[in-house]
């Protein structure tokens, strides 16, 4: 017996915008302005439209990470990529990098037809420039129209902040009391204190966008700290799972974000870190390589019956 379905199906079709006479770039620039989700490249918001670039041109649009410092340069063009788009796309990218380098750039290319040839071209520029690229297709259902975005190319990873620490401004404890304040620079002396029940020769070390640890000088980033004006976050080095983001979750500690280096984003208050510390020490020693489970088998052994 055939069941009845309540939702019916059709069959939308495909319209090129670069030749219709009603629906524009900057049709498109104000929707994706309006809903930035639609583009799947995360919880981002506008910062800017229309960007004024020093050396002349325009940015279409700006989007920044609402929890990071991450920012992503648009580029919209309909119909099919050419030579002076992705060149645009990447000297407006290189523009931002280089105004703001407290932020990671990305460059997005967005078109309705990446072609197979622009596609080898654009291979040649990942991994020297963190590009992604949508093709976006304009679908018509009766009388309404959407937009979909399918990410055809990614950026490729970048390296951990640690790997490249030799470039990292040093800075010192008065600035990031300055960049924050002296009780959100006081919750990383807190966590540090934990570290240091397991590796006591661990300091903190003040780096100009966060403060790290290190051993005998060196860096060792299993953990790393941003003290805020108004917030403390503490990111760990630790694979994402779902035992770990349920402890996280029955604490009561925000977990804002799993992120692209392979951190939990966790911003912590002072009671967080005091009525919790068991559990932020347990991740910790994780994230530091610790086998947890075998320290806690050995100890049940070991206690008296």
């Amino acid at each position: 017996m055939e069941v009845e379905l309540s939702l019916k199906f059709i069959k939308p079709e495909r319209i090129w915008l670069a030749n219709h006479p009603e629906y524009r770039e900057t049709w498109v620039q104000e929707r994706i302005a309006e809903d930035p989700l639609i583009l799947g490249l995360g919880d981002i918001v506008l910062k800017d439209k229309e960007r004024t670039q020093p050396r002349g041109g325009r940015l279409d649009l700006l989007f920044q990470d609402a929890e990071s410092n991450t920012r992503y340069a648009v580029e919209v063009m309909l119909g099919a990529t050419d030579e002076s788009h992705i060149i645009r796309t990447i000297e407006y990218w290189d523009i931002e990098r280089k105004r703001y380098p407290q932020y990671d750039h990305y460059a997005v290319l967005v078109a309705e037809d990446i072609t197979s040839r622009f596609l080898n071209v654009i291979a040649l520029f990942n991994g020297f420039v963190p590009l992604i690229v949508l093709q976006m297709s304009a679908l018509k259902f009766g009388d309404h129209i959407s937009l979909v975005f399918t990410k055809v190319v990614d950026a490729l990873a970048l390296g951990m902040p640690d790997e490249d620490e030799e470039v990292r401004e040093v800075t010192d404890r008065n600035y990031w009391e300055n960049r924050g304040t002296k009780e959100t620079v006081a919750l990383a002396d807190k966590m540090l204190e934990l570290v240091r029940t397991f590796a006591p020769e661990f300091e903190l070390k003040y780096n100009k966008f966060y403060i790290g640890l290190a051993k005998d000088g060196q860096p060792q980033n299993f953990a790393i700290f941003y003290a805020k004006k108004n917030s403390f976050r503490a990111e760990l080095r630790l694979a994402s799972s779902p035992d770990i983001d349920q402890q996280l979750e029955a604490a009561g500690i925000e977990v804002m974000d799993y992120s692209k280096w392979g951190r939990y984003r966790l911003r912590l208050t002072k009671n967080d870190i005091k009525e919790h510390s068991d559990l932020l020490l347990k991740l910790l020693k994780m994230s530091y390589g610790l086998d947890v489970e075998s320290e806690r088998l050995t100890a049940t052994r070991q206690s008296p019956s």
